[in-house]
């Protein structure tokens, strides 16, 4: 019995002594295994600049901080970055570009414009006396008058008397010669000529009509009189154009103005002549701005002793991009872009072979074309979003990541940068709407009233805002009360009821438009996650609405129908996207 417990003992010390050679070692084995898969897998960041991602630790590349690890979550992504699914992608034609760089100099701004009068070579031939149109030699506006070309005869009563006095003071000259040149010295003033003067004190004579002449070749632009008309001294008589200079007038967008300077060449091609281009320099540039268009006029002066360019021709500039006209610039298309307040946003792809975004803020040049020039945010080769960026928005505010209405990303707010309210503590990732068939077709009533509201707006009409808004009212209440919502869903609806309730209460144009701007940015976040519908809906954005800060609004048509101005700038904005 004693041998057995001996045996027991030796083999327990024996197992004993085994774990603790072997049993430590071969934890720290497998922790530092661990630890490895673990640092395999971080990724560092740059606390000022989260678009810089790398594998291992160092100084970020753009300001030299030191990296700092960054945040990861169960999908082994980085915090704000997200995936979609290709299925996702392909219904809402969700299509990304590789950036690329261009040369400045290709780079060209386009203008539009007019042919307008040389006003400086501009002439008004006026009446020098007063009296009745007997006779005009210019029957018809657009008529060709050469310099001395008789345009018109008038009696003049006063004329006839001073006529009398010259042929009475011709007699006294030789005893009152101050009396005989204060005379001659009256007509001349009239505009008569010395040898009409000398004529009517030879003859002794009056002349009851007298001819007005052209001083001035060019074209009859204007004809102010009629024949039988009485005019009084100084009075225009005709407007004398003379076009063989003409003007290309054009307007440029605030964004604009810095590429511009007084000298600068601008290649023009007009409609007439669509395969033929003409070679100006900018003249002048108005100090001014034009407040209702927020544009500034630009003009060249164009050579045309051919008569090629007639007043009124519609024609476009071509001028170069001035700054970097020896270094290469990014250029992104312009539905790559989302505006928030004073920010600019595009969505980053990250992997060449995943959906997977990351939204990035980027500092834009001047817009040319329909794209604009990248000063920062981006690199040449990096892949992002050029269609469908609304749509990709919209998913990243669905999964709690920072997007265009939400900068801090997790929690959800009603709109751009600079409105107020909050959709409460709610995560955006709660917000799920489940769109059954009465569900879709009670929110599509909702847009057909936003869709008439919208116009009423655009036809600056506030009793038919207001009206239109409220039959948006019984339809969200519906919706409000479906059971199938979440309640993060039914705050999110119930916040759309209290806008339109507030501009169905006021017929005040100014706090509907307010309004407007971010009950559209909620039309636009629930619109994107639709079903397909019959019809595109365009999202449309105005740089100017909202004291400069950008809004956006839906609309059925592509043409530009601003509803933040009106007929006062009814063409500002551009389509940057479309729900489906």
């Amino acid at each position: 019995m004693k041998k057995y417990i001996l045996y027991v003992g030796i083999l327990l010390a024996g197992l004993l002594m085994g774990w603790l050679l072997f049993g430590e070692s071969a934890s720290k084995e497998d922790q530092h295994d661990h630890s490895g898969e673990v640092a395999e897998s971080q990724l560092w960041t740059c606390s000022m600049h989260p678009q810089i991602m790398q594998p291992e630790a160092g100084d970020c590349p753009i300001c030299g901080m030191d990296l700092i690890p960054a945040e990861s979550g169960a999908d082994g992504l980085a915090a704000d970055q997200f995936k979609m699914t290709k299925n996702a992608m392909a219904l809402a034609n969700v299509q990304t570009a590789m950036v690329g760089a261009g040369e400045a100099g290709e780079n060209k701004l386009k203008l539009s414009g007019k042919i307008k009068e040389n006003e400086e070579a501009n002439a008004v031939q006026a009446s020098y006396f007063e009296g009745r149109v007997e006779k005009l030699g210019v029957s018809f506006t657009g008529e060709t008058v050469k310099k001395g070309q008789l345009l018109a005869t008038i009696y003049a009563p006063a004329l006839v008397a001073a006529q009398q006095e010259l042929i009475t003071a011709a007699s006294l000259k030789a005893t009152q010669p101050s009396l005989y040149k204060a005379v001659r010295n009256k007509l001349r003033l009239w505009k008569l000529s010395e040898g009409q003067i000398d004529q009517i004190e030879t003859s002794g004579k009056v002349r009851e009509n007298f001819p007005i002449y052209a001083t001035v070749a060019g074209t009859v632009s204007e004809k102010l009189v009629q024949e039988g008309d009485y005019v009084k001294q100084g009075q225009p008589l005709f407007k004398i154009a003379d076009l063989n200079s003409v003007w290309a007038v054009f307007d440029a967008y605030e964004n604009q103005i810095p590429s511009l300077k007084v000298g600068q060449t601008v290649n023009i091609t007009a409609k007439a002549y669509p395969n033929k281009e003409f070679e100006a320099k900018i003249s002048f540039i108005d100090p001014r701005l034009n407040t209702s268009t927020r544009t500034v006029m630009v003009r060249a002066t164009l050579q045309n002793k051919d008569a090629t360019f007639k007043p009124g021709m519609f024609v476009e500039g071509k001028i170069d991009i001035l700054g970097k006209q020896d270094d290469e610039v990014i250029v992104i298309p312009e539905s790559a872009v989302l505006w928030t307040g004073k920010r600019s946003l595009v969505y980053i792809k990250e992997s060449s072979d995943e959906p997977i975004f990351q939204l990035r803020e980027v500092t834009l040049g001047i817009l040319s074309n329909g794209s604009y020039t990248v000063l920062s945010g981006l690199e040449n080769g990096e892949e992002i979003v050029v269609n469908g960026a609304f749509t990709v928005d919209a998913a990243a505010q669905l999964m709690g990541k920072k997007s265009m209405m939400n900068q801090s990303g997790g929690k959800t707010t009603t709109g751009h940068e600079g409105h107020s309210g909050s959709m409460g503590q709610e995560s955006a990732t709660e917000l799920k709407i489940a769109w059954s068939a009465t569900l879709e077709a009670e929110f599509k009533k909702v847009i057909a009233a936003y869709l008439e509201m919208k116009d009423a707006l655009v036809a600056s009409d506030a009793a038919l805002a207001s009206a239109a808004a409220k039959k948006s009212l019984a339809p969200l209440k519906k919706l409000g009360k479906d059971k199938g919502l979440d309640a993060s869903a039914k705050e999110y609806l119930s916040s759309l009821e209290k806008q339109y309730l507030t501009i169905s209460e006021t017929e005040d144009l100014k706090k509907q438009r307010a309004e407007l701007v971010t009950l559209s940015d909620h039309m636009i976040t629930i619109g994107a996650n639709l079903k397909e519908g019959s019809a595109p809906i365009y999202i449309q954005h105005c740089p100017m609405a909202n004291s400069d800060k950008g809004a956006y609004w839906l609309s059925r048509e592509k043409d530009i129908k601003n509803p933040y101005y009106g007929d006062s700038m009814l063409r500002c904005g551009s389509v940057v996207d479309s729900i489906k």
